[in-house]
């Protein structure tokens, strides 16, 4: 069971929406604009939030900023935007996963039991592992810091995953074990991949094309290493 906050100004959308929740025993708050979506997220502790994008005072991309400037409560999209750039902007905003509508309920749950897992797997209490150090690279797992050469890194959620996933195992790190691990999804699309890999490469100075830390094995998968 979680506490799930629904902003989607469409009222047949959003009583689905709560329907379905409600029936897989969530807890449910809605709104049906960004400026009530603020409000809700400044007075109340929500487990998830569900964003429309296409909100009526104010564009769905700018709320996930201002939601992102108050807490960090995992974000999903829900859009029946497909542009690619639009999405990847989205993810580096600090979009914890997207679904272009329409989309079943089963779909739906399945990425809400994924962004749970890994937003609840940060709190088991376990013993974090010590700095860890690739090159110029130094990643925090307890303070979710990285630096490259001293200097902070500007990192999202779910790029600082991916990286301290990847410094934390030596050698070639499969697509398939990335999903499954960082992910939490057992199957998945590569794009989502490749898109955080991107990204993580921008920061980290380099291009796929140029590599310094992050080499792709065409077919294998990505490795972590120290630069030449």
């Amino acid at each position: 069971m979680a506490s799930v906050l629904v902003v989607e100004d469409d009222r047949f959308v959003r009583s689905a929406l709560i329907r379905h929740l409600t029936d897989a025993s969530h807890v449910v708050r809605s709104v049906g604009t960004a400026l009530e979506a603020l409000r809700e997220v400044s007075h109340f502790r929500f487990d998830l939030v569900i964003l429309d994008l296409a909100l009526p005072d104010l564009d769905g991309s700018k709320a996930l900023k201002m939601i992102r400037g108050i807490t960090d409560v995992p974000v999903i999209i829900a859009t029946a935007r497909d542009d690619e750039t639009e999405i990847v902007r989205l993810l580096n905003d600090g979009a914890d996963d997207y679904l272009t509508k329409p989309f079943s309920v089963e779909h739906l749950s399945a990425r809400i039991a994924a962004v749970l897992r890994r937003s609840r797997a940060g709190g088991t209490g376990a013993v974090p592992p010590p700095v860890l150090r690739v090159g110029g690279l130094a990643i925090d797992p307890l303070r979710r810091q990285a630096a490259l050469d001293g200097v902070a890194l500007d990192l999202t959620r779910r790029e600082f995953d991916l990286l301290a996933f990847l410094a934390g195992r030596p050698g070639v790190v499969t697509r398939k074990e990335l999903l499954a691990r960082v992910w939490q999804q057992p199957y998945g699309d590569d794009q989502t991949i490749d898109v955080h890999l991107s990204w993580l490469r921008r920061k980290l100075g380099e291009s796929a094309a140029a590599p310094r830390y992050l080499r792709t094995l065409r077919g294998v998968g990505v490795k972590l290493e120290s630069p030449l």
